[in-house]
């Protein structure tokens, strides 16, 4: 699976992927991440991308002919599933949108700054927006590396354990259960008898009964989307 971010800020990035499940997966060969300077696509003297918004108001905006030079040359070279922009205002990213995604093959994310970008780059070339949630950040480039990584945990073997990823919070519509390891007991708090009782049924039905009981304190509104 390969991705190509177009920013203004590159660098940002390189920690992002370069480390744990995100530098696995590369390493694997199970997904390519490439990321694209937008000012290596700009005209100006100065490599600027940015211009006043028409009609006048405050802030800049991002011009929308970098954009268009960067992503028809990606393009040309191969195609792509989604073109997709990181945006307040887009759908919020959830577990069935990243599962969706993880089934396709090629996908641009488009990074925004200052007030965003021009509305026809929006809606000539993207096929998808998203939001990480009800709040504004200084570019798409954090949403971004977000994304990504909800995406590529979940390809075929990029996990060590291929089915951790099916028992995580939200892949069944609900909260995951509470979760334990060694010691036992530790400062008179134990873990619960149940999961260390070694009978797969019981603990299955008491991690169900959790995630039910979590979900209704936690997030009604997951039960209520059913």
């Amino acid at each position: 699976m390969r991705f190509d971010i177009i920013t203004v800020l590159p660098s940002l990035l390189d920690s992002p992927f370069a480390h744990s499940i995100l530098q696995r997966a590369q390493k694997k060969g199970l997904s390519e991440i490439h990321v694209h300077n937008l000012r290596d696509y700009s005209t100006h003297k100065q490599k600027s991308v940015d211009d006043y918004p028409y009609g006048g108001g405050s802030g800049m905006v991002m011009q929308i002919e970098p954009f268009a030079r960067c992503i028809e040359k990606l393009q040309s070279e191969r195609d792509y599933d989604e073109i997709i922009y990181m945006t307040p205002d887009g759908t919020t990213l959830n577990q069935a949108i990243a599962n969706d995604l993880s089934t396709k093959g090629n996908i641009i994310v488009l990074c925004g700054h200052y007030k965003g970008i021009d509305q026809r780059i929006r809606d000539i070339f993207v096929t998808r927006e998203i939001s990480i949630g009800d709040y504004v950040l200084s570019g798409g480039e954090l949403p971004a590396a977000i994304l990504v990584d909800a995406i590529v945990r979940l390809i075929p073997g990029v996990l060590s354990d291929e089915t951790s990823a099916l028992s995580d919070s939200f892949q069944d519509g609900l909260l995951d259960a509470p979760i334990y390891t060694r010691p036992a007991e530790w400062r008179g708090h134990k873990v619960p008898d149940i999961l260390l009782s070694g009978n797969e049924a019981k603990i299955n039905a008491w991690r169900d009964e959790q995630q039910l009981q979590r979900t209704q304190e936690r997030r009604p509104d997951l039960l209520n989307e059913e």
